[in-house]
């Protein structure tokens, strides 16, 4: 096998890079990664490890992390000291991250491909002076990857699947216990009594009024120095990056956007981007429609088995039919103590979300 470093994603032809990233879901997927490369707070870097003939077999996105925005991704505030890195191996946004493998491969070469992978990491971060680190990987992920690492598994987070049985709206309904069944049916009718105007749009169409919505739930949220320019621009940014695939269910009263769902179909699953809502202008069950009944209804329209919605209020997530699951991270050994030698790093062969905030 072989192992190279690429710059940019789009090296990589879109179809060879999806048959690895469509199982892994959605930030891990060619378009999504193209977008992200124009982040200028990180470095993008691809290992890619190939056989003989040339096909891909494994793959990760490797970030050097000049500057982090987002607080859910600083390992000063997750991972215990004296752990530092500044690589991150796998995805960097969207809380959900496995490395990618080709399907169908056997334990031990799959096992090879992971170690040949974290080599790439470690080689990486050693040209930068740090250390690298996996966050966010699911249960199956960390699973695989743990005999390569020192110390085992941190946990994070927990994260949120809703799927979505039958063929539409009632089906996924039918799916909840009887309570639940008349809380959600409740909750529908009386949005839908308070009037609103619900409109499918493409985030291209409305990141200005989103953006506005998104800076005020980031600040109730304690984010002072995310304003409505700075989120704005990164909905615009996403929109150029992401093209249609960027919906958006919004409500509006008037010509006044007083709530909106970022989502996407990708695979099986729709995944929930964004959600906010002017507080300012409150409406029946607003926050519960544009997070999970609005998506839920689209996903059915576009064939989508499954909607994810990620971290944090997990339980409200469960009691509208989600399957939660850990998240985790791993982290290579801590940086030497200052003065202290450096120790070798060999490798071989071993024998496996919502942030409410597009970041």
């Amino acid at each position: 096998m072989i192992t190279t470093l690429v710059e940019s994603v789009h090296a990589v032809p879109a179809a060879e890079w999806e048959r690895l990233a469509r199982p892994a879901g959605l930030y891990l997927s060619h378009r999504w990664l193209a977008g992200e490369e124009a982040d200028p707070t990180a470095d993008a870097a691809y290992a890619l490890v190939r056989d003989d003939d040339g096909t891909l077999l494994a793959a990760a996105p490797l970030y050097v992390v000049h500057e982090e925005p987002n607080d859910a991704y600083r390992p000063a505030g997750l991972l215990p000291p004296p752990h530092e890195p500044r690589v991150i191996a796998g995805a960097r946004r969207g809380y959900r991250n496995t490395p990618l493998t080709a399907p169908g491969l056997d334990a031990v070469r799959r096992g090879a491909c992971l170690a040949l992978l974290r080599d790439a990491a470690r080689a990486l971060a050693d040209r930068n002076g740090t250390v690298h680190w996996w966050p966010y990987l699911t249960a199956q992920a960390a699973a695989r990857l743990s005999p390569l690492y020192p110390g085992d598994p941190l946990h994070l987070e927990d994260d949120a699947l809703i799927p979505l049985p039958g063929a539409d709206f009632e089906a996924y309904v039918a799916s909840l216990p009887s309570r639940r069944r008349v809380g959600v049916r409740r909750e529908r009718r009386e949005f839908g009594a308070a009037g609103l105007d619900v409109r499918h749009l493409a985030l291209a169409d409305c990141a200005e009024d989103a953006g506005i919505l998104l800076a005020g739930h980031q600040q109730d949220h304690g984010h002072d120095g995310d304003g409505a320019d700075a989120m704005t621009g990164l909905l615009k940014r996403q929109a150029a990056s992401m093209g249609d695939a960027a919906r958006v269910v919004a409500a509006y009263a008037g010509r006044h956007m007083v709530g909106f769902c970022l989502y996407y179909h990708y695979a099986a699953t729709t995944w929930i981007r964004a959600v906010a809502v002017d507080r300012t202008r409150p409406a029946p069950h607003l926050y519960f429609n544009l997070m999970y009944y609005l998506p839920v209804e689209d996903a059915y329209a576009h064939g989508t088995r499954a909607l994810h919605a990620g971290m944090t209020t997990v339980e409200a997530k469960r009691r509208r039919g989600a399957v939660i699951s850990p998240l985790y991270a791993l982290t290579d050994r801590p940086l030497p103590a200052a003065g202290a030698p450096s120790s070798s790093r060999g490798g071989g062969p071993c024998g496996e979300q919502s942030g409410s905030v597009p970041r």
